[in-house]
């Protein structure tokens, strides 16, 4: 490596962002055997809570990327992420603190069994500032070196061959040129997409937020140790807040540190200042000055949009660049290791030349399609929301004497009040679309070049967003199975996909193995082959799950992508498996071989 400042750098992919989308592709990237720099106009990882909840397709990328149990380990236990809850705070009321409803959240701390047999990982939950160390400590040790944060990109320019950037090292203001096949932006958007011209599509001011970090005792304020999200419904201004626990040691009640998210009643989030913003947040909580720790206020806006474009030429747009989530569901940071996951095996086959450019193209056609249907998903949680406070007859304009009488009724026990508990109770409810979305966390399904139709037609959901149906149509995520090998140790399906290469599984007929194994052999294409039966093979089913999910007969196949989507299956044997398979690969590499 050049050093910064004299020369130019040249290097396959060049990363401009040192957040979860930057961080998670500079890891994917090593692990696929490509060389990445990453720059950061930041001095370092985000100081900020931001993001916290990691669906169960997150966690998978972070086991295949090895900080998977740092996550959990640090992370919130299943026992206390198990519920959200909505209370009533604010005032010094004997009220103060009652607990309205809970709804189960992200598979219920393990007791959701749907959950469970969605993947071999379960849910985390872990502010993004401790995140992204973790990220970035295995990131540098794949690629020492290789992570400048406090480098900022001023300018690029690309031609068909090539991106490059001028980059301003921020620590003694000299710029150095990097020439990169292709550039990543995962900058948030700040600068890469406006350069780019890339506008966007949805709403960009939904509310104007303003979130505080602190340290504080609430464990004798704060019930309920299952209850990971606390909705508090404010009556003194009509409004609604949020409480989230931050650890780092304790959770629940017993969390040393909290984020509370809250919107000014005037919607002017410059409006009060810190003092008065930390003030506000001591009188929802009920907690003196001296016993609060302000770690840090920040604002924010809250926007659900989906950029027009993910990719112009050589230069790919991932995470907050490519789209913008409001925080309900925890979409966003979800959604930007999801976009590196899709984008860096496709990298890496067509830099190995296992693959050609056309191959690239399936990234936007992919990606923006599923993100920009869980955006309007997200929005529609955020609505959701304001009408189950608003069922109340509260909100901005609201007296706090006739929110207090509206929200007695709701344990007042009378049968006059019955039909209005009921209504309430109903507006809450419909989170479990935020809460219980299993199918759009975990069954998002791709159509593309890189996804070969077999002909069959969608499967009727009776719940598209609750309810996921593992299966193996072209283009679903690989259904989780735990198999057995021939000593009895039992692996997840899901670890028998290795970085950059395509998986066939076959039934107990070899003819399917034996085909991709000639096929390697005669072309030297990234693909690996096994056999899972109930006697033979070369793993077992021993619950029978892969056998009930693969939608092949005991001598069909399903080919797998390198990023465990399906991408192909045949129902049944076939004459010529060897030709069969060679036809499939061409056009999912994007028309090599």
């Amino acid at each position: 490596m050049t050093d910064p400042g004299t020369t130019a750098d040249d290097v396959p992919v060049l990363i401009v962002g040192g957040g979860g989308a930057g961080l998670t592709a500079s890891i994917l990237l090593s692990l696929h055997g490509v060389d990445s720099l990453l720059v950061s106009a930041a001095q370092t990882t985000s100081v900020l809570p931001k993001a916290h909840v990691l669906h169960q397709r997150t966690m998978e990328v972070l086991r295949d990327a090895g900080i998977a149990d740092a996550v959990y380990e640090r992370g919130t236990p299943p026992e206390n992420m198990a519920y959200a809850g909505w209370y009533v705070e604010g005032s010094d009321h004997d009220e103060c603190g009652r607990c309205l409803a809970k709804v189960e959240l992200w598979g219920a701390g393990g007791e959701n069994p749907a959950w469970l047999a969605a993947s071999a990982c379960r849910p985390a939950n872990l502010p993004q500032m401790r995140l992204e160390p973790l990220l970035r400590d295995r990131a540098e040790e794949l690629a020492p070196g290789r992570l400048r944060f406090g480098h900022e990109v001023t300018d690029f320019q690309q031609d068909d061959a090539e991106v490059t950037a001028t980059v301003r090292d921020g620590s003694t203001g000299r710029t150095y040129q990097v020439r990169s096949r292709y550039l990543l932006a995962c900058d948030g958007g700040r600068m890469v997409p406006p350069a780019l011209g890339i506008g966007s599509e949805g709403v960009d001011d939904i509310a104007r937020m303003v979130s505080v970090h602190f340290s504080a005792d609430l464990s004798k304020t704060v019930s309920d140790p299952e209850v990971l999200l606390r909705w508090l419904w404010l009556p003194e201004t009509g409004v609604g807040a949020t409480l989230l626990p931050m650890g780092p040691d304790n959770w629940g009640p017993d969390s040393e540190e909290w984020v509370v998210h809250t919107s000014p009643v005037t919607g002017d989030v410059d409006g009060p200042d810190d003092e008065a913003v930390v003030a506000e947040v001591r009188t929802i909580l009920g907690v003196d000055q001296a016993d609060v720790q302000v770690h840090a206020v920040s604002r924010w806006t809250m926007g659900g949009s989906v950029a027009d474009r993910f990719r112009q030429g050589r230069i790919f747009l991932l995470g907050d660049a490519a789209h913008r989530f409001p925080p309900t569901g925890g979409y966003g940071l979800n959604s930007a290791v999801q976009d590196a996951h899709n984008l860096a095996w496709k990298l890496a086959a067509v830099l190995h030349g296992d693959a050609g450019e056309p191959l690239l193209e399936t990234y936007e056609v992919e990606r923006r399609k599923v993100t920009g249907r869980t955006v309007r998903r997200a929005v529609n949680n955020i609505v959701n929301h304001l009408q189950a406070i608003e069922t109340v007859g509260m909100g901005p304009d609201s007296v706090p004497e006739e929110n207090w009488r509206a929200l007695r009724r709701l344990w007042s026990g009378l049968p006059e009040d019955a039909e209005f508990r009921a209504a309430v109770r109903r507006a809450i409810t419909t989170q479990s679309m935020e809460f219980n979305a299993l199918n759009l966390e975990c069954g998002y399904t791709y159509e593309s070049d890189a996804v070969i139709p077999d002909g069959t037609p969608e499967p009727a959901n009776p719940d598209p967003v609750r309810h996921y149906q593992p299966g193996t149509r072209p283009g679903q995520p690989l259904p989780h199975a735990l198999l057995e090998d021939h000593d009895g140790y039992r692996v997840p399906l899901m670890d028998l996909v290795r970085p950059g290469r395509f998986l066939l599984i076959a039934g107990e007929d070899d003819a399917w193995t034996e085909a991709a194994t000639e096929l390697v052999e005669r072309y030297d294409v990234p693909l690996d082959a096994l056999s899972i039966g109930h006697v033979d093979g070369d793993y077992h089913d021993p619950r029978s799950t892969w056998i009930a999910n693969r939608g092949v007969s005991e001598r069909g196949a399903v080919l797998v992508r390198p990023d465990r989507f399906v991408a192909w299956r045949s129902p049944d044997a076939v004459d010529e498996p060897v030709a069969e398979l060679t036809e499939v690969l061409t056009p999912l590499l994007g028309g090599t071989r």
